[in-house]
């Protein structure tokens, strides 16, 4: 009996044993997810961010302009019979440069404007003639149909006169197109035509460019682009003259920012009356400095560049952070700007950051490694540097 009894214990022993065991699995694996939520809190080095007075310095690049620029071509047929200009000359407005058989044209207008006088003769002949058959068909003399084709023949007349003073129109603009003028006062770049050739309306016949003023186009960050106005002053350099600064003033600002490149087109009036500044130079332009007062900046190791943009953590609390999206802007030393809802006095996690995402329970470290005051978060925001 009592062996029974012993055997029954046993098998009860067994019975529990599994459960025991669970529990005490369950307890460990507790301790340990404690231990493991203590430990693997990332350790993370946070500074304050600061408000500091900065002076931006605002330079951009670009290339130098010309502000009227044409390649003139022919507005009639015929042969070159004269070039009045040749190449790299200075020219006036509307000076004569190339002349395309003026003669021709003038025989023409003559043409024309006979055929314009014989039309007006015809137009009084058939005139006449309508007022005569008219008096007579009250007398009964002649029949309504001869006065209903006087009528037509009179303005068949009135027709042939509009068509001839229209030739003739033509033939004064072709004899004015004849002699080919500068369009506005420049230097004569390139000649495409010399005298007895051959051409045909729309052929290129020089190219004319102006080089007092010129201009230069150049392009702001998205970041700069309201530091620009239309009349302001800017310094312009150029390679061919590295000691010289040419001084110009803003005259077009893009109203809009190119989604491709996210800058601003900007363009500024440069003197040039030696002709010295050349078309097509490079330019480094150079807008002078802005002060600022309060600008919030942060250690640079701070910020992430993330698919998103630029981002950084705050910390929230004592052991939490939040992710933030920033517009980087200035740098100066180890600090740069940022743009947001930061503000100085906020404790920015410089070092550890790298795995965090929003929300995360951190480990406050010094630079050494020891644990963080967590009595320094009590202090005043709003800290300011130099």
């Amino acid at each position: 009996m009592l062996k029974r009894h012993g055997l029954l214990e046993l098998r009860s022993l067994r019975r529990l044993l599994p459960a025991t065991l669970v529990v005490c699995m369950l307890q460990v694996a507790c301790g340990e997810k404690a231990v493991e939520t203590h430990i693997t809190a990332p350790p993370v080095l946070v500074k304050r961010a600061t408000a500091h007075a900065v002076v931006d310095q605002i330079e951009a690049t670009g290339q130098l302009l010309a502000q009227a620029e044409a390649t003139v071509a022919a507005q009639v047929e015929g042969e070159i019979t004269s070039v009045a200009a040749d190449e790299g000359s200075d020219v006036a407005l509307d000076q004569v440069i190339i002349e395309i058989d003026p003669q021709r044209r003038r025989l023409e207008l003559e043409n024309d404007q006979a055929s314009v006088v014989q039309a007006q003769a015809q137009l009084d002949e058939a005139r006449r003639e309508y007022k005569r058959l008219e008096t007579l068909v009250g007398r009964g003399a002649v029949s309504k149909a001869r006065v209903d084709e006087a009528m037509t023949n009179l303005d068949l007349a009135r027709s042939g006169l509009v068509a001839a003073q229209a030739q003739l129109g033509l033939a004064l603009r072709a004899l004015s197109d004849a002699s080919v003028t500068a369009p506005f006062a420049g230097l004569l770049g390139r000649r495409y035509v010399n005298v007895g050739e051959y051409v045909n309306a729309g052929q290129q016949l020089f190219h004319l460019v102006a080089l007092d003023p010129v201009e230069v186009e150049f392009h702001l960050s998205e970041v700069d682009s309201s530091r620009v106005a239309v009349g302001q002053s800017v310094e312009i350099r150029v390679a061919p003259y590295p000691n010289e600064i040419f001084r110009a003033k803003v005259s077009v600002v893009s109203p809009t920012i190119d989604v491709t490149t996210r800058t601003r087109r900007v363009k500024a009036v440069v003197a040039n009356p030696d002709g010295r500044l050349l078309p097509g130079t490079f330019a480094h332009v150079d807008l002078g400095v802005t002060e600022r007062s309060g600008v919030v900046m942060i250690p640079k190791e701070a910020v992430l560049q993330r698919s998103d943009g630029s981002v950084i953590f705050r910390l929230v609390g004592s052991d939490k952070v939040e992710r933030i999206r920033v517009e980087p802007g200035i740098h100066r030393d180890d600090l740069v700007e940022v743009r947001g809802v930061i503000g100085a006095g906020d404790w920015i996690v410089v070092r550890g950051q790298t795995g965090l995402i929003d929300g995360s329970v951190v480990s406050l470290r010094n630079e050494d490694g020891t644990e963080f005051d967590a009595a320094a978060m009590a202090s005043t925001r709003g800290v300011s540097g130099r």
